[in-house]
């Protein structure tokens, strides 16, 4: 682990980032400097051509208990409108133009599960207790859940997960389609390694990033926008060593040796993952 982070840790393996959020005494619960901190974890993930995938889980029992209420009922006065954001990250899991894989270890309870909701995958204990439960604390969901929560389960089930504010089991996430797969508690962190281990190995990285990019800047009904997307990158990774590379690995049944790069084979015209980039 390096030692550059308080309120999590970060570390790089086999090509896998790992970030923990780091406050096992308060469930990890989400603090100021957590949400700074996680920023530029995620920056250096996208920054690093050494990651090709990442991780995010908690420390200890809890993945993320939400909002810190150390502070009393004051914990959601009124805030600076002219610094005050919904969504407290500056870089998002969606921005990482890698794989990002939540571990939900554990309870994720707000904007433990709404910050979740960003990944790309999640896997989540089973036995997990998860809910987005702003609504029943007199504020509002957050994280930009109002459009990654009917992107991953619908519509209809989005109101009803936001509206009422209920707490779900971890199973219950997978039968939503929220989640990946429910697993025992011990099996999650391990599980989201494996598959970030091997998109790490098996898959290309730049033509990961740009589909990545494409799925998150679009919706399902942009079919015409996707349609043109996909062209231009179709044109942009042809004939490019990576194309070569990974059919000759595939029929050679050997693990492929990707040489294209982020910083050298990023198209300059692909938008951005959110306006706000």
């Amino acid at each position: 682990m390096t030692d550059d982070y308080q309120d999590i840790a970060y570390s790089v393996n086999d090509r896998v980032a790992v970030i923990t959020l780091n406050r096992p005494e308060k469930l990890n619960a989400f603090s100021t400097l957590m949400g700074t901190e996680l920023s530029d974890a995620l920056r250096r993930c996208d920054a690093d051509e050494e990651v090709r995938a990442a991780v995010i889980t908690g420390a200890g029992r809890a993945f993320c208990a939400g909002a810190d209420f150390s502070g009393g009922p004051g914990v959601f006065g009124t805030p600076n409108p002219d610094s005050f954001r919904s969504d407290a990250l500056e870089f998002h899991p969606w921005d990482v133009r890698k794989p990002v894989i939540a571990a939900v270890n554990g309870h994720a309870v707000g904007l433990g599960m709404t910050m979740a909701l960003q990944c790309d995958i999640r896997y989540i204990a089973a036995d997990a207790r998860w809910g987005i439960v702003q609504n029943r604390r007199g504020v509002l969901p957050d994280f930009r859940s109002h459009w990654t929560l009917p992107r991953t389960v619908g519509h209809a089930k989005a109101l009803e997960i936001l509206l009422t504010g209920k707490m779900y089991t971890g199973q219950e996430a997978a039968e939503l389609g929220l989640a990946t797969a429910a697993l025992p508690a011990e099996e999650v962190l391990p599980t989201a390694m494996e598959t970030a281990k091997d998109i790490a190995v098996n898959v290309a990285p730049v033509s990961a990033a740009l589909s990545k990019r494409l799925l998150w800047t679009t919706s399902p009904g942009d079919q015409g926008v996707i349609n043109e997307l996909e062209r231009r990158i179709h044109l942009h990774v042809m004939g490019q060593p990576d194309a070569t590379e990974g059919v000759m690995a595939f029929l050679e049944k050997r693990p492929p040796e990707w040489s294209l790069t982020l910083a050298d084979h990023w198209p300059d015209w692909m938008p951005p993952a959110t306006e706000d980039e």
